[in-house]
């Protein structure tokens, strides 16, 4: 995209701003996943890293409060959660990484003591937790994670009794996540050994070379929804979201998320098909989507827990950032989230090439956006798979050289995208890239950059697995007064 480089007037930014409330990657995408929090898909991740591997990072459960006691947040024991390995060009699905937890409920063996209130500073001992599954961690949840391929439907189990690490309650049970001195988490860990001892005792490799995580993180999405909600409160309004500009308040700062991760050995994984990249021509490589399910049938018990039987029913999926949320129009939502990618091409195309948003924007404030025929958005969300070029070798990560925009900042590994839609590292400022496409396509001859004046998240990331940031503390966070 070597176009040459202009920028809106103030009027345009002002409708940036306004179409931005929907622009909150997947938190809320949907009438019956909003029902539904601890199977609700947020953001899906996925970029080549050192030692040849494919990372894949998925976030669900959004607005999670840190401060959640007594229970917090745990992955819900009657749901499949899947990280799906696609041909990108249809998305017929080549490989599914099936993670399941364990019960969570007061019968569950999954506490050390019952009688007492608390699931973390007491167990078989009172006081901090020193490590994973100590006396003073009284619940811990486990998970298992299976690899099914496709083709043949043969299922390789890659571990079982996978152990999630404790929530961060604060300094004074889980000390290892935060400073002594603020009470703060720690985040931006260079290398495996400078992660938490939480952290780096729930990184599992399995015998065929998967590495895998799950547990709580910091909500890895940014953006301003709230200020943009309360109609443009004046803290969002600035020139363009190119440059650090504005005031705007990142809405999603201070909470956590649920997060389950797995690192590939491009070995591993299906060869690289070719298709064409929206941006950068001929590519090789996979997509990437991530699922949700339910068992088909719950019989609830007054005097047990719940009893799940039948097949497993597809409720939630995500693949790029932003189309359910952004795009689909209220009628097909549910659908959506309950279809697969090789569907989309003849059920949601009309959603990208025919964008309301662009409809909307052009009715509020007389601009003339190209509201049909736009077969660059097609070309990023249909299928709905995140593609990733896995033949480019690691890409920079954001804070070691990597640009929030992606190829629009210039940033590029052997001649692709270093960033989403080239795959998606966690700090691409997706909402900026998005709303920069749908003002300067779909002929981009000119890029008119425009965002929401939220550049970056209220926490370093990690630069080595699970690379999501350390959870907020219960105690202590960005978002309440200490």
């Amino acid at each position: 995209m070597n176009k040459p480089i202009y920028r809106f007037t103030s009027v345009l930014c002002a409708w940036s701003l306004l179409c931005a409330p929907v622009f909150a990657s997947s938190h809320s995408d949907a009438p019956l996943s909003k029902q539904d929090p601890q199977t609700n898909l947020t953001d899906v991740y996925g970029f080549i890293t050192a030692n040849n591997t494919l990372t894949v990072v998925v976030n669900c459960r959004p607005f999670s409060e840190p401060g959640d006691g007594a229970m917090y947040e745990r992955f819900a024991d009657d749901a499949q959660y899947s990280i799906n390995i696609t041909n990108p060009v249809t998305g017929a699905l080549l490989t599914t990484y099936n993670f399941q937890f364990s019960p969570v409920s007061s019968a569950a063996g999954n506490y050390k003591n019952k009688g007492t209130i608390l699931s973390y500073g007491r167990g078989t001992g009172v006081g901090a937790i020193v490590n994973v599954g100590d006396g003073q961690q009284n619940y811990t949840q486990t998970y298992s994670v299976t690899a099914v391929s496709a083709a043949t439907g043969m299922s390789t189990v890659l571990g079982t009794n996978f152990t999630v690490p404790p929530p961060n309650t604060g300094s004074r049970i889980t000390p290892a996540y935060n400073s002594p001195s603020t009470g703060t988490a720690v985040s931006g860990a260079t290398s495996a050994a400078a992660l938490d001892s939480y952290t780096q005792q729930t990184i599992f490799t399995a015998p065929t070379g998967e590495m895998v995580f799950a547990g709580s993180r910091d909500d890895s999405f940014f953006a301003d929804a709230p200020g943009i909600f309360d109609l443009l409160n004046p803290r969002i309004l600035g020139p363009d979201g190119h440059g650090q500009t504005g005031n705007g308040v990142d809405g999603f700062k201070g909470y956590n998320v649920l997060t389950f991760a797995i690192q590939i050995p491009i070995a591993n994984l299906p060869a690289p098909i070719a298709y064409t990249d929206a941006f950068t021509g001929l590519s090789h490589g996979v997509g990437i989507y991530a699922s949700v399910s339910r068992q088909r049938i719950t019989l609830r018990n007054t005097s047990a827990d719940n009893t799940n039987s039948g097949p497993w029913i597809q409720i939630n999926r995500l693949g790029n950032p932003l189309f359910n949320e952004v795009l689909v129009a209220i009628q097909d939502k549910d659908n959506y989230n309950r279809d697969v990618p090789t569907n989309d091409a003849a059920r949601y195309a009309k959603y990208a090439s025919n964008p309301e948003i662009a409809l909307l924007i052009n009715t509020v404030f007389g601009t003339n956006l190209a509201t049909s025929g736009r077969s660059d958005l097609v070309a990023v969300y249909i299928p709905d798979v995140l593609r990733v070029d896995t033949t480019t070798g690691a890409v920079p990560l954001i804070g070691e050289g990597g640009n929030r925009l992606s190829g629009l900042g210039g940033d590029t590994t052997n001649g692709k995208w270093s960033g989403w839609p080239n795959g998606r590292r966690l700090g691409d400022d997706v909402v900026d890239i998005a709303l920069t496409a749908v003002a300067s396509g779909p002929t981009f001859s000119s890029i008119f950059f425009l965002g929401d004046n939220i550049n970056a998240n209220d926490e370093t990331y990690n630069f080595v697995f699970p690379y999501a940031a350390t959870p907020h503390a219960g105690t202590a966070n960005s978002k309440d007064s200490n």
